[in-house]
């Protein structure tokens, strides 16, 4: 058989570029190992999480605010994290099942089975009997996503050292876990059991949970997650993992030295990064080398040192998001019908989603001063709108860093109620460079938690917010 397209990996990346490239009329088959497409994002990664930590949120609001917003339970509450893990099922299910629906909705030819390079121009497609099938394609686009990254010396046994893919599965409430890292992932995850009951420690190596993210980011997350019982031993390495039949035992200490701590949890949760996926890929078959990272190098366009295979998403490296991976997807998919467009990575948002939620877009305010840009700042908290009053919801705040002398908007970071949702404002006005000014005169409904975009902006503008 022979396409116009071929994708490798059904992931977000994968699976929009295929809908993409079938919409500009290619002929396409998207390729896929497992036997649900939608790949880590779908089937252990974002949709499966939210789920849970959906289900924790409603839980802990039922044990900590129900009853001060007049709702009596009669009763205990409790976990039944059977059902829980079930309804998360049941959501990835129908997720996937949209995927299959759409694929067919487009006329994209599906392929379970391992893909391989087998030269520029071909694949071969191993099934789970062993049998091998080949097919032609013009183009090729790599879309294989990534894995989490476990040193040998943590002793993974997906048992009781695990990683998000096994923790999304477990059945009964950990009385405690150690989460080694204090990134997006270990975050969530950690703050998901936090919420049931589990006493949770964080590792982190850096001085800061969320290193990447604007500091003030950091520190009100910190505040907020303190809170909820999460503890964190920053500045921290792990030396030592062994675990046991109904444990793990572990070991960390001060980088700079000092006092090892040693415990025993239910679970070691290790959450310190990803790798990209290319395992049996056959890239060498292509002539297609990997980087010293072990991604695959591309250029602009996306396009790998063979011209007609290109690579996106995780595997490529820079943020490993799943939207990011839909817009490379896109991306591909509309170069090859001739079209021009265009990504603006600085503008893709990262978000964190505890609760507090985190989210931001464009430059932190560390990047500013390390570029010796001038800018200005303004600053509004969630505890001072009447909306985040009135739904309890009152940490966080949403901070606004614009150009000293145009005013344009640099970056937006918030911590607070949906702002994974308030964030795409900031990257809408961000995209059409937008100023501060600009944002702050724009009418923003009330009571909502995106009037307090509006008085960060106000704020970032003469220091004119309105109600702080």
């Amino acid at each position: 058989m022979t396409y116009d397209v071929s994708i490798i990996g059904s992931g977000p990346g994968g699976y929009v570029a295929a809908i993409r490239a079938a919409q500009l009329g290619f002929k396409t088959c998207l390729i896929e190992k497992y036997d649900t497409l939608g790949g880590t994002c779908l089937n252990v990664g974002c949709i499966p999480s939210k789920a849970l930590l959906d289900s924790s949120e409603h839980f802990h609001a039922a044990q900590h605010k129900f009853e001060e917003f007049g709702i009596d339970i009669k009763g205990e509450v409790s976990v039944n994290m059977e059902q829980m893990i079930k309804r998360k099922n049941d959501v990835v299910t129908q997720t996937c099942s949209g995927i299959d629906f759409l694929m067919n909705k487009n006329k994209v030819t599906v392929y379970h089975g391992h893909g391989s390079l087998a030269s520029k121009n071909e694949i071969n497609i191993t099934d789970a009997e062993g049998k091998v099938e080949k097919i032609q394609s013009t183009y090729i686009i790599l879309a294989t996503g990534s894995k989490p990254t476990v040193p040998g010396m943590f002793n993974y046994d997906k048992k009781r050292v695990i990683t998000s893919t096994e923790a999304l599965n477990i059945t009964t409430v950990p009385k405690s876990m150690l989460v080694v890292g204090g990134g997006v992932i270990g975050l969530e995850l950690g703050s998901v059991f936090a919420r049931l009951g589990t006493e949770i420690k964080v590792v982190e190596f850096q001085d800061r949970i969320l290193p990447t993210m604007d500091k003030d980011c950091s520190k009100e997350l910190t505040r907020a997650l303190k809170k909820q019982g999460l503890k964190f031993f920053l500045n921290h390495k792990v030396t030592a993992v062994e675990p046991s039949e109904d444990s793990a035992k572990v070991t960390f200490e001060p980088n700079d030295g000092g006092e090892a701590i040693v415990g025993d949890y239910d679970y070691c949760l290790v959450a310190i990064g990803r790798r990209p996926y290319t395992d049996g890929l056959g890239l060498e078959n292509a002539g297609i080398t990997l980087d010293e990272r072990g991604f695959i190098p591309v250029n602009g366009q996306l396009q790998t040192n063979v011209p007609n295979i290109y690579a996106i998403g995780d595997v490529i490296g820079g943020a490993m998001l799943a939207h990011k991976a839909e817009e490379e997807g896109t991306l591909v998919a509309e170069q090859l019908a001739g079209q021009k467009p265009h990504i603006h990575y600085k503008l893709i948002p990262g978000v964190v989603y505890t609760w507090p939620e985190v989210a931001a877009v464009g430059f932190t305010e560390e990047e500013l001063k390390a570029e010796k840009r001038e800018y200005k700042s303004g600053k509004f908290p969630f505890k001072a709108l009447g909306r985040a009053r009135a739904s309890g919801d009152t940490e966080g705040m949403v901070k606004v860093l614009a150009d000293k002398h145009t005013d344009e908007i640099l970056g937006v970071h918030m911590v607070g109620p949906r702002v994974a949702d308030i964030i795409a404002e900031a990257v809408t006005a961000m995209e059409f460079r937008a100023s501060a000014e600009d944002v702050s005169r724009m009418s923003h409904a009330h009571p909502t938690f995106t009037e307090a975009v509006k008085e960060a902006a106000l704020n970032a503008t003469d220091n004119r917010a309105i109600h702080l």
